[in-house]
């Protein structure tokens, strides 16, 4: 491939995983805002999973209809219209006055997390075939550098926050969700000059246009090649509408495929990442770590899932996705029931040393600590144990703010450097292996005829998945207690290690018509 071509693809590619970028940015402000949220607007765990979780429901309604979108409009135009939609969701969650503007306002912003989905489909149709597995990864590249650079802003406005006079525990949370608008702005004119995808191009029998795209992509001698290959592959196929395609896609021809790219998204999606990257202040917290720390910690976070993504675009060609995909999987499993071991003996002691320092904490948020008395000298043997006393003892506009000092203050037995290295290890693992990784096998196992509805579709079973994680967490760090959680997050590792080392090919290297003969049976 000559410069030129391999400059344009790297351009659009990462004009189109701009959307992960935002993603990224949506992830993290959230996960800081919740805290001040949670303490505004008085909500209980439901409550906060909810306005974490409704995001996702907003994917989930988006993927019903973005295949029949972006068959009937293209690629390009509906990642235009996502860009536009993920201003709205940005205005609406930052100007919100209320929890249900709120949670409608994120809602808004779930339907144009389908971004993501889009442009793993455009780039996997624009990117050669040999390089596709890292062009495609630029996603999640782009989700990682999102999530960086809003845990750094996230950061700064807290350690800064007593010392700028516009900025308090009341509107802080505004600024976080608002700072994603500018990025919006910039992406909405990057999309203006994104090209269609020359393979809908040419299911759509425009084939001039798609000669002029695959002549800014590919070099000069394969234009041709490719659309012979492309036009080949949907000549012995009708022009199909959604319902056709979804009859085709869960027909036994496609058994395999589909119930391979059920099980990585399911895999992928339970293992726990949107816990740890939306609740990870409250996950930092468990260990006793003071707000500004928590804070600290989630820029490390943001800092290795990075790093470990850009490992990823370097290896994903040369190892391939099995490879990656397994030796990730197994990294996850240890990382996790590290981080259970970290959690597994901790404890809670209130000595008249550790209700000094919380009325000294709970002081600076104007919060009365009376009642702290009550529980001197007690011990309490779990997290589920002492949350159940602190909500009898508080308010729910109080505990979002009194639980970091309380656990901090009282913490005895956790092991915090097995948790830490589990959590930074999961979220190195995450990011080499099944979170990248996941997109690229999206991109390439499905055949032409149906990747409309198809990518949208493995979306969202991976969607579900992960919703179902991130709703409940807050409610299962009450009930079930983090350490149950971790274990649990590790034997759903542990399962999809089994399932993808028994069915999971290799792809590296192929094109998507090859793919496509070798999974589909006839």
């Amino acid at each position: 491939m000559q410069k030129s071509q391999y400059a344009n693809v790297t351009r659009f590619s990462m004009i189109a995983a701009f959307g992960g970028f935002i993603f990224g940015l949506d992830a993290a402000n959230i996960s800081g805002a919740l805290r001040f949220i949670s303490a505004q607007f008085g909500l209980d765990a439901i409550q906060q999973g909810t306005v974490v979780g409704c995001a996702l429901l907003g994917v989930i309604v988006a993927l019903f209809f973005t295949g029949t979108l972006c068959e009937r409009f293209g690629r390009a135009k509906v990642l235009l219209a996502i860009g536009l939609t993920y201003s709205l969701s940005s205005i609406v969650s930052a100007s919100a006055i209320s929890y249900e503007m709120l949670v409608v306002g994120r809602f808004i912003g779930g339907v144009a997390f389908a971004s993501i989905t889009v442009s793993a489909m455009y780039i996997g149709e624009i990117a050669p075939a040999e390089t596709r597995g890292k062009f495609v990864s630029v996603n999640q590249f782009m989700i990682g550098l999102g999530l960086l650079l809003a845990f750094v802003i996230n950061y700064f406005l807290i350690e800064f926050m007593d010392s700028v006079a516009f900025l308090d525990h009341h509107n802080v949370w505004r600024f976080m969700l608002g700072a994603e608008l500018i990025a919006n702005i910039i992406w909405v004119a990057l999309l203006m000059t994104l090209p269609e995808s020359p393979r809908w191009l040419v299911k759509k029998q425009r084939t001039d246009e798609a000669r002029v795209v695959f002549a800014r992509i590919s070099p000069p001698e394969q234009v041709e090649p490719l659309l012979l290959q492309v036009n080949k592959s949907f000549s012995e196929q009708t022009s199909q509408d959604t319902v056709s395609q979804l009859k085709i896609l869960f027909s036994k021809r496609l058994r395999f495929v589909l119930l391979l790219a059920t099980a990585y998204a399911v895999v992928q999606g339970a293992t726990g990442m949107n816990a740890v990257l939306f609740f990870a202040p409250m996950v930092f917290e468990q260990v006793g770590m003071s707000v500004e720390d928590t804070f600290l910690q989630t820029t490390v976070i943001g800092v290795v899932g990075l790093v470990s993504t850009f490992i990823a675009i370097g290896f994903v060609e040369k190892l391939g996705r099995r490879t990656l995909t397994l030796a990730g999987l197994v990294l996850v499993v240890i990382a996790h029931s590290s981080t259970y071991y970290g959690f597994s003996q901790a404890s809670y002691q209130f000595s008249s040393d550790a209700i000094e320092q919380i009325s000294a904490a709970l002081a600076k948020e104007d919060i009365d600590s009376k009642v702290l008395v009550k529980l001197k000298g007690q011990h309490f043997d779990s997290d589920v144990a002492l949350k159940s006393a602190l909500a009898d003892l508080f308010t729910p506009s109080e505990l979002p703010l009194v639980t970091g000092p309380i656990i901090n203050a009282t913490q005895q037995g956790i092991n915090a450097g097995a948790v830490l290295f589990g959590i930074f290890a999961f979220l190195a693992a995450f990011n080499l292996s099944i979170g990248p990784i996941m997109w690229v096998v999206f991109s390439e196992i499905f055949p032409n005829s149906v990747r409309s509805v198809a990518l949208p579709f493995a979306a969202l079973v991976q969607t579900v998945s992960s919703w179902s994680i991130q709703q409940f967490f807050p409610w299962q760090l009450d009930n079930m207690g983090v350490a149950s959680i971790f274990a649990l997050y590790a034997m759903i590792g542990l399962i999809g290690t089994v399932v993808m080392y028994f069915t999971l090919p290799e792809t590296k290297g192929k094109t998507i018509e090859a793919i496509e003969m070798d999974l589909a049976k006839a």
